[in-house]
C-alpha cells in the first residue's frame, strides 16, 4: 500500500525550470541560495506570475520574511515556510510570519505542513526565527571550542552526542547544511540582533574562505574524499 502511494505521488510530480510553468500553482514555496537580494528578485518575479490568490512561502532559515514581501505586491500572502534539513526525515516545519502576513495565509501553511506529516511551530519575525537563533551559536561556539584547543573536532562531536543525546555532534551537523549556510546565518543574527556574542568565529570564516563547505564539497571540518573514493567504482 505505501508503495503504490509513493508512486502515485511520483507520478504526479511535474519538473520544470520555466517560472512561467507556476503561473497556477496555489502556493509556491521558494528554497534556493541564501541570499536577501536573490530571493528578492526571485519573488518579485513571481509575483508577476502567479495568480492574484497563491500564497509565496520562503524556505529561508534566517532572512526577514518583512523584507521578502516588501518586494511584492502581495506581503498578506506571503510567509516563512522552513523545512529543517534533511526534509524528508526530519519532522519540523517552522512558520514565520511577516509583518503583513494575514491569517489565512498563516492557518492555510500550517495545513498545508500538517498534511505533510509535520509537526509545526510559529515564530515572529526576528533573526534566526527559533530554531536557528539556539542551533547557529551552539554551532559557532562548537567552532571556538576548536579553534581554541579545547578539545578535537571527534570528542567535541562525541561530548554533544552522547552528553546531551543529540542524534548527530554540532561539528557534524555543519558540515551537512554547509558551513557556508552557517556563516550566513551567523552574520544575519550578528547584523540583526546587533550582539558580539552572535559575531562568526574566525575558524569558521576560514574554513569558508577556504572552500569548506562540509559534506557538498567533500571537506568541511571533517575530510568526507577518502570515504567517497572507497564508494566509487573502479573503471
Amino acid at each position: 500500500m505505501l508503495q503504490e502511494v509513493g508512486d502515485d505521488a511520483m507520478h504526479r510530480l511535474r519538473l520544470t525550470s520555466n517560472l512561467e510553468d507556476l503561473c497556477s500553482a496555489d502556493i509556491i514555496v521558494e528554497a534556493i541560495v541564501e541570499s536577501e537580494d536573490i530571493k528578492k528578485k526571485l519573488f518579485k518575479d513571481l509575483d508577476g506570475i502567479a495568480k492574484s490568490s497563491a500564497i509565496l512561502a520562503s524556505n529561508t532559515s534566517s532572512i526577514s520574511i518583512t523584507r521578502l514581501a516588501s518586494a511584492t505586491r502581495r506581503p498578506s500572502q506571503v510567509i516563512g515556510m522552513h523545512f529543517m534539513n534533511p526534509p524528508p526525515i526530519m519532522k519540523l516545519v517552522e512558520i514565520i510570519r511577516g509583518a503583513d502576513t494575514s491569517e489565512e495565509t498563516f492557518l492555510a501553511t500550517k495545513v498545508l505542513a500538517e498534511r505533510f506529516g509535520k509537526t509545526t511551530v510559529c515564530s515572529q519575525d526576528y533573526a534566526g526565527f527559533v530554531v536557528n537563533r539556539i542551533l547557529m551559536p551552539m554551532i559557532n561556539e562548537a567552532f571556538h571550542t576548536l579553534y581554541t584547543g579545547v578539545a578535537t573536532k571527534e570528542d567535541i562531536d562525541s561530548g554533544m552526542k552522547h552528553g546531551t543525546n543529540h542524534p548527530m555532534g554540532p561539528l557534524e551537523l555543519a558540515d551537512l547544511i554547509g558551513l557556508d549556510v552557517c556563516l550566513s546565518v551567523m552574520k544575519v543574527l550578528h547584523e540583526g540582533l546587533g550582539d558580539s556574542k552572535y559575531a562568526p568565529c574566525p575558524l569558521l570564516v576560514q574554513y569558508v574562505d577556504a572552500g569548506r563547505l562540509g559534506r557538498k564539497r567533500g571537506v568541511g571540518v571533517y575530510d568526507y574524499r577518502e570515504a567517497t573514493q572507497k564508494l566509487s567504482p573502479r573503471l
